[in-house]
């Protein structure tokens, strides 16, 4: 767990969300919006 330590407070607080509260439907939103956000960040550091 000493990685999940080195990210910041929002993502720590977004896994927490994540793991415990979050519907089937928003599971699928969240995982959208993540893959989204990646792959746009992965494109433009290129």
């Amino acid at each position: 767990m000493k990685e999940f330590d080195k990210f910041p407070k929002s993502i720590k607080k977004a896994v927490r969300y994540i793991k415990q509260d979050a519907t089937k439907e928003q599971l699928e939103d969240i995982k959208k919006l993540i893959e989204y956000a990646i792959q746009t960040r992965l494109v433009h550091a290129e």
